[in-house]
């Protein structure tokens, strides 16, 4: 049932409405809930503010509020799962002015970061102490996903049919529903359904390991009966951490292979456009954001070799 607000009644109210109506069901689960925890810190925060209230100074007090708990990246989003609602409310009438016009984002300092990428000496040392049998085990899942940057739900998702051996490429078309009861999802944006090409050596180790496989079933889930075992994340992290540690490289996460692969092929001078469409990113900004660490080094490097080649025109 839609409820009709007016200027009065309170911000929280509108927005937890606004929620439903607008992003259950249109968005990912794991989106739905940043807005949810969103929804949780309006409520902890401006409990009382009405919709006319909100206005310029009370949503920069609100801003920096919550900005006081967390890092300055983590505000910002906080500010853009507000802002879609705040400015529907604006178009409708009921905030008289856009209170997020000119908004100052503050946060905490940022932790010291871990690393989170390894080297492409750590990598060929990590990869090189797999347990790679005849059956398909987490080794395998960690090499897959060192090789190609694949994100965990999709490398979970994927089945013999995705691989194309002859042509040598793998097609990512759906993500895996780890958080909750398992089955196939859709993938995270447009941009990720992708074919990844992958070298000779994993293709013959994958073609002996799925030959025998159900072709549409998950290679990495099992089937116990009618329903598949659940799969959690700090399970093969575990795995990795524990690689990480008895070689005394740095202790990543699956997801920090992603990062691995990503970085390792900018150092080798591939394009920012072929990686963002190798690791599925919606658009090369995001890459570049992502990666601006490595773009900058490799800056560095690029004007190290412009002043030598200056210099040997003399």
């Amino acid at each position: 049932m839609l409820y009709e607000f007016k200027t009065e009644d309170r911000f929280i109210d509108y927005y937890s409405q606004w929620i439903r109506i607008y992003k259950e069901g249109a968005v990912r689960e794991v989106t739905l809930a940043k807005y949810k925890m969103a929804q949780t810190w309006v409520e902890k925060l401006i409990p009382d503010v009405s919709l006319q209230g909100m206005t310029r100074v009370a949503y920069q007090q609100l801003i920096n509020d919550y900005a006081k708990n967390h890092e300055r990246q983590t505000t910002m989003d906080f500010h853009h799962q507000l802002k879609g609602a705040i400015l529907d409310a604006v178009d409708e009438g009921l905030i008289p002015h856009d209170p997020t016009r000119k908004i100052i984002i503050k946060g905490k300092t940022p932790k010291h970061k871990k690393k989170k990428y390894l080297n492409q000496f750590e990598l060929h040392n990590l990869l090189s102490n797999l347990q790679l049998g005849n059956e398909v085990n987490w080794d395998y899942f960690i090499l897959l996903v060192a090789k190609t940057g694949m994100r965990f739900s999709e490398a979970l998702a994927l089945t013999p049919k995705d691989f194309d051996f002859a042509h040598q490429t793998l097609s990512i078309s759906k993500t895996w529903n780890y958080k909750g009861e398992g089955g196939f999802l859709p993938t995270k944006n447009k941009s990720s359904v992708r074919k990844i090409q992958i070298d000779w050596q994993t293709v013959m180790q994958f073609a002996g390991l799925t030959k025998n496989l159900p072709l549409e079933e998950p290679i990495f889930v099992h089937r116990k009966d009618d329903t598949y075992e659940p799969i959690y994340n700090s399970t093969v992290n575990g795995i990795l951490a524990r690689y990480c540690k008895q070689l005394k490289i740095p202790v990543i996460s699956i997801h920090g292979l992603r990062h691995t692969h990503a970085s390792i092929l900018l150092f080798a001078g591939v394009s920012i456009g072929s990686v963002a469409r190798r690791l599925g990113h919606a658009s090369m900004t995001t890459t570049q954001k992502i990666y601006l660490h490595v773009i900058q080094e490799l800056e560095n490097q690029d004007i190290d070799l412009v002043m030598r080649s200056l210099a040997n025109l003399t």
